[in-house]
């Protein structure tokens, strides 16, 4: 390489041959290379040469190939001192590969439980200050060494110690540090609480929860508002987070910000659809506080009304947040028979022709309630929601020149637009799994006709819901006793037939005769 001394040269030129190899190097790659190369010759050269152009880079792409083969891993425990001094370097290069050290050395450990003998020293407070203070790349190295740190029990205790006494104590940190800083570590906290129970128990214990609140209360920008809402989206799809953010003022938080007009809408927005995001989860209902989610949804049911059916992304997100809560049949009660009647957001947004954004998300959270996304034997509710659903149905219906729901489901299909088709099949495939419902589809032929007819879509993802959406009226009529007019049945059995893409039916083949040419 250029500006490298010539005894240098061999050294560079098989760093990068290793690091550039195409194909996954082997134990036997990297103990051949280390043999030729020692580990200490190639970490002197990162301190000694780091002004000679490309040596950094070379020698950095070689070990971090090197400490990906479990060989390469095994060596790094002999080395402890130059990780240290590698997250301490002034290189933003030599810091990040110190981090993947740290995690290729712990995911290749014979002994996963002996961490504590395997990071030594000042390693763990050294990780902790690369995600503060590095940069992208460094930081998110980092996270994953300290994530690998807490695979285990002897793991997490180095990362929440108990009492005063041990390492860092991530509270006291974020109290002291920048914006930025702080994100990235509600981002560690987030990684933490996902890993595992334990880990989900040690992170509520050591009140980390309480640092969103924190964050997202602090207004240090919408930016950061932002980041740490995104964040919180992330802790609400935890399969943990129903047992423990029960126990905090988070839902109260999210209320609130709903509810505040003053707030920007990209925050209120995120909030709704974090609420969603939570009250989706059927474990939720067992242990939540009925006050609490009708508080969370008169919230909600508000922010709707004061929009007023406005054509805007924070209207439509609401209404998707009402489809992430109909997901879960407790969720989808809850819409159809809370105080607020939310639901009926959702039902008179799905058969409103006047704005094209906020009927399909209309459509798709009726979908949602009536339960297509959610197995046979939970897709009906209580009787008690099931009359609400019924009723609203009808009473929309009635004030529309459609008068009776088949016409509001005739008109939905007859839309243009091939996303509204779709999603008004698969309203129609939740809906049908009622008598009621199932008895308005059949009740108009051009319905069976428009969902039956081969050649009405193109694209994959309207061909499939077309067809899911005659399963569904199949398996429903199959399951009743119904009487239904000539025709119908036997339609919907040619659709099942076809399948979901074969528009036409089989032709066979025919010979072609033909006389020979003659020249």
């Amino acid at each position: 390489m250029a500006g490298a001394p010539t005894d240098l040269a061999p050294i560079l030129e098989a760093a990068s041959d290793f690091a550039s190899y195409p194909g996954r190097q082997n134990d036997a790659s990297a103990k051949e290379f280390l043999d030729r190369f020692p580990l200490p010759l190639l970490f002197s050269l990162m301190q000694t040469e780091a002004d000679v152009s490309g040596v950094e880079g070379t020698i950095v792409a070689c070990l971090e190939r090197i400490f990906k083969t479990k060989y390469g891993a095994s060596q790094i425990p002999h080395y402890a001192a130059f990780v240290e001094a590698g997250l301490q370097a002034k290189s933003q290069a030599i810091q990040c590969l110190a981090c993947k050290a740290v995690h290729y050395m712990l995911e290749n450990a014979e002994d996963k439980g002996n961490v504590k003998e395997i990071i030594t020293g000042n390693i763990y407070p050294l990780l902790i200050n690369c995600l503060l203070e590095g940069d992208e790349l460094t930081s998110a190295a980092s996270l994953e060494a300290i994530n690998s740190i807490a695979q285990t029990p002897e793991g997490i205790k180095i990362i929440f110690p108990q009492g005063s006494e041990g390492y860092v104590q991530l509270k006291d940190v974020a109290a002291h540090c920048s914006s930025l800083a702080r994100i990235r570590i509600l981002s560690l906290v987030v990684k933490l609480f996902s890993l595992s129970s334990l880990a989900a128990s040690a992170v509520y214990d050591s009140n980390l929860l309480g640092l969103f609140e924190d964050q997202i209360n602090r207004q240090d920008g919408i930016l950061m508002t932002l980041s740490a809402l995104e964040l919180l989206y992330e802790l609400a799809e935890s399969p943990h987070s129903a047992r423990f953010l029960l126990k905090t003022t988070l839902l109260q938080l999210l209320t609130g910000l709903i509810s505040n007009s003053s707030v920007d809408s990209i925050i209120r927005t995120r909030a709704v659809m974090i609420s969603g995001r939570f009250l989706s989860r059927a474990d939720v209902y067992t242990n939540i506080d009925g006050s609490r989610v009708s508080a969370l949804l008169l919230a909600i049911d508000e922010s709707l009304d004061r929009l007023n059916g406005q054509n805007t992304d924070e209207y439509e997100r609401a209404l998707e947040a009402l489809g992430l809560i109909g997901t879960s049949q407790q969720g989808a009660a809850l819409l159809l028979t809370s105080s607020s009647n939310v639901a009926r957001h959702a039902i008179e947004a799905a058969f409103n022709r006047h704005g094209r954004g906020k009927q399909l998300a209309g459509l798709h959270a009726l979908g949602s309630i009536c339960g297509v996304d959610r197995s046979a034997d939970s897709m009906l509710l209580n009787d008690n929601a099931e009359e609400c659903l019924k009723r609203m149905i009808y009473a929309i219906a009635a004030e529309t020149t459609k008068l009776t729901p088949s016409g509001l489901f005739l008109s939905v299909l007859q839309l243009g637009e091939r996303e509204a088709r779709l999603a008004a099949y698969r309203a129609i495939s939740g809906l049908v799994a009622r008598p009621w419902c199932l008895m308005e589809i059949c009740s108009k032929q051009e319905i069976i006709t428009l969902v039956t007819d081969a050649n009405s879509e193109a694209s994959k993802n309207c061909l499939e819901a077309r067809y899911q959406c005659c399963v569904a009226i199949n398996k429903a009529l199959s399951a009743s006793n119904m009487s239904t007019t000539a025709g119908i049945r036997e339609k919907l059995q040619e659709a099942l037939v076809r399948g979901p893409y074969l528009a036409k039916t089989r032709v066979e083949p025919q010979p072609l005769v033909m006389t020979a040419e003659r020249f």
